[in-house]
Protein backbone atom coordinates (compact mmCIF):
# COMPACT_ATOMS: atom_id res chain seq x y z
CA UNK A 1 0.00 0.00 0.00
CA UNK A 2 2.92 2.09 0.63
CA UNK A 3 6.35 0.71 1.11
CA UNK A 4 9.59 2.54 0.33
CA UNK A 5 10.54 1.17 -2.37
CA UNK A 6 7.35 1.96 -4.06
CA UNK A 7 8.26 5.94 -2.92
CA UNK A 8 11.94 5.30 -4.35
CA UNK A 9 10.30 4.34 -7.72
CA UNK A 10 8.19 7.33 -7.70
CA UNK A 11 10.96 10.24 -6.21
CA UNK A 12 12.76 8.41 -9.04
CA UNK A 13 10.41 9.04 -11.90
CA UNK A 14 9.60 12.45 -10.60
CA UNK A 15 13.19 13.53 -10.96
CA UNK A 16 13.46 12.07 -14.42
CA UNK A 17 10.40 13.98 -15.45
CA UNK A 18 10.67 17.01 -13.57
CA UNK A 19 11.85 19.37 -16.17
CA UNK A 20 9.28 17.73 -18.56
CA UNK A 21 6.56 19.62 -15.88
CA UNK A 22 7.46 22.73 -17.74
CA UNK A 23 6.46 22.34 -20.59
CA UNK A 24 2.84 21.21 -19.73
CA UNK A 25 -0.30 23.47 -20.11
CA UNK A 26 -3.28 23.10 -17.92
CA UNK A 27 -6.33 25.14 -18.73
CA UNK A 28 -8.72 25.35 -15.27
CA UNK A 29 -11.74 26.57 -13.88
CA UNK A 30 -14.20 27.43 -13.30
CA UNK A 31 -14.87 29.15 -9.61
CA UNK A 32 -13.19 31.58 -7.43
CA UNK A 33 -13.40 32.08 -3.90
CA UNK A 34 -11.76 34.35 -1.04
CA UNK A 35 -11.35 32.04 1.70
CA UNK A 36 -11.24 32.74 5.58
CA UNK A 37 -9.88 30.16 8.04
CA UNK A 38 -11.48 30.57 10.69
CA UNK A 39 -11.36 28.95 14.38
CA UNK A 40 -14.41 28.85 16.75
CA UNK A 41 -13.62 30.13 20.48
CA UNK A 42 -14.48 27.33 22.97
CA UNK A 43 -13.18 29.48 26.41
CA UNK A 44 -10.96 32.80 26.47
CA UNK A 45 -8.40 33.37 28.43
CA UNK A 46 -7.43 36.82 28.30
CA UNK A 47 -8.31 39.48 24.91
CA UNK A 48 -5.17 37.63 22.88
CA UNK A 49 -5.31 34.19 23.39
CA UNK A 50 -8.39 31.29 23.64
CA UNK A 51 -8.99 27.64 23.68
CA UNK A 52 -10.99 26.75 20.49
CA UNK A 53 -14.08 24.39 19.93
CA UNK A 54 -12.20 21.47 19.10
CA UNK A 55 -14.24 19.06 17.17
CA UNK A 56 -17.55 19.42 14.64
CA UNK A 57 -19.18 17.59 17.18
CA UNK A 58 -18.38 20.04 20.39
CA UNK A 59 -19.60 22.64 18.04
CA UNK A 60 -22.66 20.67 17.00
CA UNK A 61 -23.89 20.15 21.06
CA UNK A 62 -23.36 23.85 21.48
CA UNK A 63 -25.61 25.07 18.51
CA UNK A 64 -28.11 22.03 19.43
CA UNK A 65 -27.83 23.38 23.15
CA UNK A 66 -28.73 27.14 22.15
CA UNK A 67 -32.17 25.60 20.37
CA UNK A 68 -35.17 27.46 21.77
CA UNK A 69 -32.68 29.83 23.71
CA UNK A 70 -29.59 31.78 21.62
CA UNK A 71 -26.20 31.58 21.57
CA UNK A 72 -23.07 33.62 20.60
CA UNK A 73 -20.24 31.80 18.63
CA UNK A 74 -16.73 33.62 18.43
CA UNK A 75 -14.87 33.51 15.30
CA UNK A 76 -11.43 34.44 14.74
CA UNK A 77 -10.00 34.46 11.24
CA UNK A 78 -6.56 32.89 11.20
CA UNK A 79 -5.97 33.57 7.32
CA UNK A 80 -7.58 34.48 4.38
CA UNK A 81 -6.41 33.29 1.47
CA UNK A 82 -7.12 32.85 -2.07
CA UNK A 83 -9.84 30.15 -2.31
CA UNK A 84 -12.36 27.85 -4.65
CA UNK A 85 -11.61 24.29 -5.85
CA UNK A 86 -10.06 25.93 -9.02
CA UNK A 87 -7.67 28.26 -8.18
CA UNK A 88 -6.32 26.41 -5.05
CA UNK A 89 -5.73 23.58 -7.46
CA UNK A 90 -4.17 25.99 -10.24
CA UNK A 91 -2.07 27.50 -8.17
CA UNK A 92 -0.57 23.98 -7.03
CA UNK A 93 -0.14 23.05 -10.66
CA UNK A 94 1.56 26.12 -11.42
CA UNK A 95 3.89 25.36 -8.27
CA UNK A 96 5.11 21.99 -10.31
CA UNK A 97 6.39 23.91 -12.82
CA UNK A 98 3.43 23.94 -15.12
CA UNK A 99 2.24 26.66 -17.24
CA UNK A 100 -1.17 27.26 -16.07
CA UNK A 101 -4.12 29.27 -17.27
CA UNK A 102 -7.38 29.97 -14.95
CA UNK A 103 -10.43 31.23 -16.15
CA UNK A 104 -12.81 32.00 -13.29
CA UNK A 105 -14.72 34.67 -10.76
CA UNK A 106 -11.77 36.10 -9.25
CA UNK A 107 -13.06 40.14 -9.42
CA UNK A 108 -14.42 42.10 -12.15
CA UNK A 109 -13.86 43.90 -14.18
CA UNK A 110 -10.55 44.33 -11.51
CA UNK A 111 -9.22 41.46 -9.51
CA UNK A 112 -9.66 40.82 -5.58
CA UNK A 113 -6.37 41.43 -4.42
CA UNK A 114 -5.88 38.29 -2.03
CA UNK A 115 -5.63 36.62 -5.75
CA UNK A 116 -2.68 38.89 -7.02
CA UNK A 117 -0.23 36.64 -5.92
CA UNK A 118 -1.63 33.88 -8.00
CA UNK A 119 -1.62 36.17 -11.16
CA UNK A 120 2.22 36.05 -10.82
CA UNK A 121 2.70 32.46 -11.64
CA UNK A 122 -0.37 31.80 -13.52
CA UNK A 123 -2.14 33.53 -16.67
CA UNK A 124 -5.33 34.71 -14.85
CA UNK A 125 -8.83 36.15 -16.47
CA UNK A 126 -11.86 37.15 -14.31
CA UNK A 127 -15.54 36.92 -15.76
CA UNK A 128 -17.06 37.98 -12.57
CA UNK A 129 -16.77 38.80 -8.68
CA UNK A 130 -15.82 36.08 -6.21
CA UNK A 131 -17.77 34.21 -4.16
CA UNK A 132 -16.68 33.67 0.11
CA UNK A 133 -16.10 30.95 2.12
CA UNK A 134 -15.55 30.71 5.91
CA UNK A 135 -13.70 27.72 6.39
CA UNK A 136 -14.27 26.94 9.91
CA UNK A 137 -11.74 24.10 10.63
CA UNK A 138 -12.02 21.15 13.62
CA UNK A 139 -9.44 18.86 14.58
CA UNK A 140 -11.81 15.95 12.95
CA UNK A 141 -12.37 18.43 9.79
CA UNK A 142 -14.12 21.55 8.40
CA UNK A 143 -17.72 22.89 7.86
CA UNK A 144 -17.42 25.60 4.67
CA UNK A 145 -20.03 28.26 5.06
CA UNK A 146 -20.38 29.89 1.71
CA UNK A 147 -22.10 32.99 -0.20
CA UNK A 148 -21.89 31.72 -3.73
CA UNK A 149 -23.95 34.27 -5.64
CA UNK A 150 -21.45 35.86 -7.86
CA UNK A 151 -21.14 32.05 -9.13
CA UNK A 152 -24.37 32.63 -11.21
CA UNK A 153 -22.26 34.47 -13.75
CA UNK A 154 -20.48 31.73 -15.19
CA UNK A 155 -22.44 31.15 -18.01
CA UNK A 156 -21.18 30.11 -21.67
CA UNK A 157 -22.71 33.11 -22.51
CA UNK A 158 -20.80 35.41 -20.12
CA UNK A 159 -17.09 33.61 -21.30
CA UNK A 160 -17.96 33.90 -24.58
CA UNK A 161 -18.75 37.60 -24.23
CA UNK A 162 -16.05 38.83 -21.23
CA UNK A 163 -13.74 36.34 -22.09
CA UNK A 164 -13.98 35.39 -25.58
CA UNK A 165 -15.01 32.12 -27.54
CA UNK A 166 -12.47 31.90 -29.76
CA UNK A 167 -9.82 32.56 -26.73
CA UNK A 168 -11.84 29.91 -25.17
CA UNK A 169 -11.62 27.28 -27.63
CA UNK A 170 -7.85 27.90 -27.95
CA UNK A 171 -7.06 26.86 -24.51
CA UNK A 172 -9.77 24.19 -24.61
CA UNK A 173 -8.23 22.62 -27.44
CA UNK A 174 -4.51 22.63 -26.59
CA UNK A 175 -4.09 22.57 -22.75
CA UNK A 176 -2.86 19.06 -21.86
CA UNK A 177 -4.72 19.09 -18.75
CA UNK A 178 -7.93 20.70 -18.58
CA UNK A 179 -9.59 21.05 -15.45
CA UNK A 180 -13.42 21.78 -14.78
CA UNK A 181 -14.29 21.78 -10.99
CA UNK A 182 -16.80 22.85 -8.09
CA UNK A 183 -19.57 22.04 -10.50
CA UNK A 184 -22.29 21.88 -7.04
CA UNK A 185 -21.54 25.45 -6.67
CA UNK A 186 -21.52 26.67 -10.60
CA UNK A 187 -25.70 26.13 -11.36
CA UNK A 188 -25.24 26.55 -14.77
CA UNK A 189 -21.76 24.21 -14.99
CA UNK A 190 -23.96 21.39 -16.58
CA UNK A 191 -25.09 23.86 -19.30
CA UNK A 192 -21.88 24.97 -19.88
CA UNK A 193 -20.46 21.33 -20.45
CA UNK A 194 -23.27 20.61 -23.07
CA UNK A 195 -22.30 23.74 -25.09
CA UNK A 196 -18.57 22.75 -25.12
CA UNK A 197 -19.63 19.06 -26.11
CA UNK A 198 -22.31 20.63 -29.22
CA UNK A 199 -20.03 23.20 -30.21
CA UNK A 200 -16.15 22.61 -29.61
CA UNK A 201 -15.69 19.15 -29.05
CA UNK A 202 -16.36 17.56 -32.43
CA UNK A 203 -13.60 19.47 -33.67
CA UNK A 204 -10.90 18.25 -31.54
CA UNK A 205 -7.73 17.17 -33.06
CA UNK A 206 -4.47 15.34 -32.12
CA UNK A 207 -4.17 13.19 -29.37
CA UNK A 208 -5.94 12.34 -26.27
CA UNK A 209 -5.27 15.14 -23.54
CA UNK A 210 -6.52 14.77 -20.14
CA UNK A 211 -9.59 16.41 -18.49
CA UNK A 212 -10.74 16.51 -14.70
CA UNK A 213 -13.60 16.59 -13.34
CA UNK A 214 -14.47 17.50 -9.26
CA UNK A 215 -18.01 17.32 -8.52
CA UNK A 216 -17.48 19.06 -4.87
CA UNK A 217 -19.62 17.96 -2.49
CA UNK A 218 -23.02 17.73 -4.60
CA UNK A 219 -25.25 16.71 -1.43
CA UNK A 220 -27.14 19.64 -2.16
CA UNK A 221 -27.84 19.35 -5.46
CA UNK A 222 -30.57 17.29 -6.77
CA UNK A 223 -30.79 13.23 -8.20
CA UNK A 224 -31.42 14.90 -11.32
CA UNK A 225 -28.99 17.35 -11.81
CA UNK A 226 -26.41 14.86 -10.58
CA UNK A 227 -27.40 11.86 -13.33
CA UNK A 228 -27.40 14.93 -15.76
CA UNK A 229 -23.77 15.92 -14.56
CA UNK A 230 -22.84 12.26 -14.88
CA UNK A 231 -23.92 11.71 -18.44
CA UNK A 232 -21.89 14.70 -19.85
CA UNK A 233 -18.87 13.82 -17.63
CA UNK A 234 -19.25 10.40 -19.06
CA UNK A 235 -19.46 11.90 -22.92
CA UNK A 236 -16.34 13.55 -22.69
CA UNK A 237 -14.52 9.97 -22.60
CA UNK A 238 -15.33 10.09 -26.18
CA UNK A 239 -13.07 13.03 -26.47
CA UNK A 240 -10.50 12.83 -23.81
CA UNK A 241 -9.01 10.99 -21.20
CA UNK A 242 -10.87 11.63 -17.82
CA UNK A 243 -10.55 11.70 -14.46
CA UNK A 244 -13.57 11.72 -12.01
CA UNK A 245 -11.83 13.05 -8.59
CA UNK A 246 -14.20 12.53 -5.38
CA UNK A 247 -13.66 12.35 -1.17
CA UNK A 248 -14.95 9.60 0.56
CA UNK A 249 -18.19 11.71 0.87
CA UNK A 250 -18.39 12.51 -2.38
CA UNK A 251 -17.93 8.51 -3.51
CA UNK A 252 -20.89 7.54 -1.60
CA UNK A 253 -23.31 10.42 -2.75
CA UNK A 254 -22.56 8.85 -6.43
CA UNK A 255 -22.57 5.59 -5.63
CA UNK A 256 -26.05 6.44 -3.86
CA UNK A 257 -27.41 7.94 -7.05
CA UNK A 258 -26.26 4.93 -9.47
CA UNK A 259 -27.93 2.71 -7.07
CA UNK A 260 -24.31 1.03 -5.83
CA UNK A 261 -23.94 -0.10 -2.31
CA UNK A 262 -21.82 2.63 -0.58
CA UNK A 263 -22.04 1.43 2.92
CA UNK A 264 -18.84 -0.39 4.01
CA UNK A 265 -16.06 2.78 3.98
CA UNK A 266 -13.06 0.29 5.28
CA UNK A 267 -10.10 0.44 2.30
CA UNK A 268 -11.84 -2.78 0.62
CA UNK A 269 -15.24 -1.46 0.94
CA UNK A 270 -14.31 1.91 -0.89
CA UNK A 271 -11.89 0.03 -3.45
CA UNK A 272 -15.06 -1.82 -4.27
CA UNK A 273 -17.07 1.45 -4.36
CA UNK A 274 -14.36 2.46 -6.85
CA UNK A 275 -14.48 -0.28 -8.70
CA UNK A 276 -18.14 -0.38 -9.41
CA UNK A 277 -18.18 3.35 -9.66
CA UNK A 278 -15.95 3.01 -13.04
CA UNK A 279 -18.47 0.33 -14.41
CA UNK A 280 -20.78 2.57 -14.11
CA UNK A 281 -19.18 5.51 -15.47
CA UNK A 282 -16.92 4.47 -17.76
CA UNK A 283 -14.04 6.67 -18.05
CA UNK A 284 -10.23 6.58 -17.72
CA UNK A 285 -10.11 6.89 -13.99
CA UNK A 286 -12.26 7.11 -11.19
CA UNK A 287 -10.55 8.42 -8.10
CA UNK A 288 -11.27 8.30 -3.99
CA UNK A 289 -9.47 10.16 -1.48
CA UNK A 290 -10.40 9.74 1.84
CA UNK A 291 -8.21 11.48 4.89
CA UNK A 292 -5.74 8.66 5.49
CA UNK A 293 -5.48 7.16 1.76
CA UNK A 294 -6.38 7.18 -1.40
CA UNK A 295 -6.97 4.86 -4.37
CA UNK A 296 -8.10 5.04 -8.36
CA UNK A 297 -9.94 2.53 -10.53
CA UNK A 298 -8.90 2.42 -13.99
CA UNK A 299 -9.99 -0.74 -16.21
CA UNK A 300 -11.63 -2.93 -13.68
CA UNK A 301 -7.90 -2.48 -11.27
CA UNK A 302 -7.80 -0.55 -8.27
CA UNK A 303 -4.45 0.79 -6.87
CA UNK A 304 -4.79 2.11 -2.87
CA UNK A 305 -1.95 3.99 -1.00
CA UNK A 306 -1.82 5.08 2.54
CA UNK A 307 -1.01 8.78 3.07
CA UNK A 308 1.26 10.46 5.30
CA UNK A 309 -1.52 11.65 8.16
CA UNK A 310 -0.90 14.29 10.80
CA UNK A 311 -3.87 14.43 13.28
CA UNK A 312 -3.26 17.86 13.83
CA UNK A 313 -2.79 19.52 10.27
CA UNK A 314 -1.52 23.05 9.97
CA UNK A 315 -4.81 23.78 7.14
CA UNK A 316 -7.14 21.31 5.78
CA UNK A 317 -9.15 23.80 3.39
CA UNK A 318 -7.33 22.93 0.03
CA UNK A 319 -5.97 19.67 1.09
CA UNK A 320 -8.13 17.65 -1.66
CA UNK A 321 -7.59 20.05 -4.37
CA UNK A 322 -3.65 19.42 -3.84
CA UNK A 323 -4.11 16.44 -4.04
CA UNK A 324 -5.87 16.30 -7.61
CA UNK A 325 -3.63 18.52 -8.66
CA UNK A 326 -0.66 15.56 -7.68
CA UNK A 327 -2.69 13.28 -8.96
CA UNK A 328 -2.73 15.07 -12.24
CA UNK A 329 0.88 15.92 -12.10
CA UNK A 330 1.31 12.50 -12.26
CA UNK A 331 -0.97 11.02 -15.00
CA UNK A 332 0.82 14.23 -16.81
CA UNK A 333 4.03 12.53 -16.23
CA UNK A 334 3.32 9.19 -17.65
CA UNK A 335 3.05 7.60 -14.29
CA UNK A 336 1.06 4.58 -13.48
CA UNK A 337 -2.14 4.71 -11.36
CA UNK A 338 -0.26 3.93 -8.02
CA UNK A 339 2.42 6.70 -8.88
CA UNK A 340 -0.10 9.12 -9.10
CA UNK A 341 -1.98 8.42 -6.17
CA UNK A 342 1.27 8.46 -4.11
CA UNK A 343 2.00 11.61 -5.84
CA UNK A 344 -1.67 13.07 -4.95
CA UNK A 345 -1.38 12.37 -1.35
CA UNK A 346 2.37 13.19 -1.11
CA UNK A 347 1.13 16.77 -2.21
CA UNK A 348 -2.06 17.11 0.26
CA UNK A 349 0.47 15.80 2.95
CA UNK A 350 3.22 18.36 1.98
CA UNK A 351 0.20 20.88 2.14
CA UNK A 352 -1.40 20.47 5.49
CA UNK A 353 1.90 20.43 7.03
CA UNK A 354 3.28 23.99 5.61
CA UNK A 355 0.27 25.64 4.41
CA UNK A 356 2.53 25.62 0.92
CA UNK A 357 2.18 24.18 -2.46
CA UNK A 358 4.87 21.88 -3.17
CA UNK A 359 7.43 21.96 -6.25
CA UNK A 360 8.61 18.99 -7.74
CA UNK A 361 11.75 19.15 -5.54
CA UNK A 362 9.68 19.65 -2.54
CA UNK A 363 7.84 16.04 -3.29
CA UNK A 364 10.74 14.47 -3.78
CA UNK A 365 12.64 15.31 -0.66
CA UNK A 366 9.17 13.97 1.32
CA UNK A 367 9.31 11.27 -0.83
CA UNK A 368 12.47 10.46 0.51
CA UNK A 369 11.91 11.21 4.15
CA UNK A 370 8.36 9.96 4.78
CA UNK A 371 6.75 11.00 8.15
CA UNK A 372 5.34 8.51 10.03
CA UNK A 373 1.54 9.16 11.30
CA UNK A 374 1.38 11.91 13.88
Amino acid sequence: MNTPELRERCARQLQAAKNHARELTAFVGLDGFVDEIIHVVDKRDNAETFHRVPTIASLSARLAGAAGKSANIELVNQLTKLGGNGPIMANALASFGLRVTYLGNLGYPTLHPVFEPFSKVAEVHSIAEPGHTDALEFDDGKIMLGKHYPLKEITWENIQTRFGRDRFAAKFQSANLVGFVNWTMLPYMSDLWAALLKELCPSLKGPRRLLFFDLADPEKRNREDIQRALELIVAFEKHFDVVLGLNEKEAGEIGDVLGINSSVRTPDGLCRLAAELNRALPLNTVVVHPVTFALASSQGKVSLVEGPYIAKPLITTGAGDHFNSGFCLGKLLGLDNELCVLTGVATSGFYVRTGQSPAIPDLIGMLQKWPGPT
